[in-house]
Parts: structure tokens; C-alpha cells; sequence
């Protein structure tokens, strides 16, 4: 797997997170990770869509002209519709930074679709917390 990330602190993350899974390789910007892309045959590129100059995109589109068979997951730390519509269209699955290293071990461990047809303005509700108090947390204080 390679990985883009500029951040060392998430990057270290998912080293420890994920280095049992794959043998990742990291770099910070996108002109090193363009190199390291066309110089090993990658399974998975997982980028960032934020990379200073660059965004992940543009690794998704040398990916895409070249052909390279690998399967990209782009992710964001701030939600930008048109851009997750356009790494999906580009063949990226696109998850959001918070849901990231959920989402990766399904992804590494699963078969996939060929194209994530999910809408990205659409947030997964089984991840979200849906607050509240619960029956029990009411019924103990009547008790008391």
C-alpha cells in the first residue's frame, strides 16, 4: 500500500494501525509519491485529498491514464462534495478522515465493488452517535 498523508502524527497512525495488514510505504507530497507510484506495482494507494500544491486527485488521474492496477482510497479532512464525486467517478472510493481507519480494514480484509457508488453527502449512521439519555438512565434516577 501506498500512502499520502503530509500529516507525520496521522501517518504514524496508520502505520500502527495497518502494518500487520500490508506493508505500507509513506510518503508526504505528491511529486515523491508520483515517483514511487509508477516505480512499484502497488495493490492499494491511499491518499489524502489535501496535499499542499496538489490534491489526491491528481495521483488518482496518473493512476487512471496509466492504468495501473490499483484500487485508491481518498479521503478528506473537510467535506468537499464535488471533489469525493469526482475521486468516485474517477473509479476512488472516498471516505471521510474521521471514518478513515474503520473503513480501511474493511476495505484491506473485503471484496470490493468495482466503483464506490455510495452518495458521499450521505454520512453512514451506523458510525454515529446518536446521544440521548437511555430508558435505564431516566428509570434509575425515578428510582432514586
Amino acid at each position: 500500500m501506498l500512502l499520502v498523508e503530509p500529516d507525520g502524527q496521522l501517518r504514524a497512525q496508520f502505520g500502527d494501525a495497518f502494518g500487520a495488514l500490508a506493508h505500507i510505504d509513506m510518503d508526504t507530497s505528491f511529486p515523491a509519491a508520483r515517483t514511487r507510484l509508477f516505480a512499484h506495482p502497488y495493490d492499494w494507494l491511499v491518499t489524502n485529498l489535501r496535499l499542499q500544491a496538489y490534491n489526491g486527485l491528481h495521483l488518482v488521474h496518473l493512476a487512471g491514464s496509466a492504468r495501473l492496477p490499483v484500487r485508491i482510497l481518498v479521503y478528506s479532512d473537510q467535506p468537499d462534495m464535488s471533489l469525493a464525486r469526482e475521486a468516485q467517478r474517477l473509479g476512488a472510493f472516498y471516505e471521510s478522515r474521521d471514518c478513515v481507519h474503520r473503513a480501511l480494514a474493511a476495505y484491506l480484509r473485503g471484496t470490493l465493488p468495482r466503483r464506490d457508488r455510495r452518495d458521499p453527502a450521505v454520512r453512514d449512521r451506523r458510525v454515529v452517535f446518536r446521544g440521548g439519555r437511555r430508558c435505564t438512565d431516566s428509570t434509575s434516577s425515578v428510582l432514586q
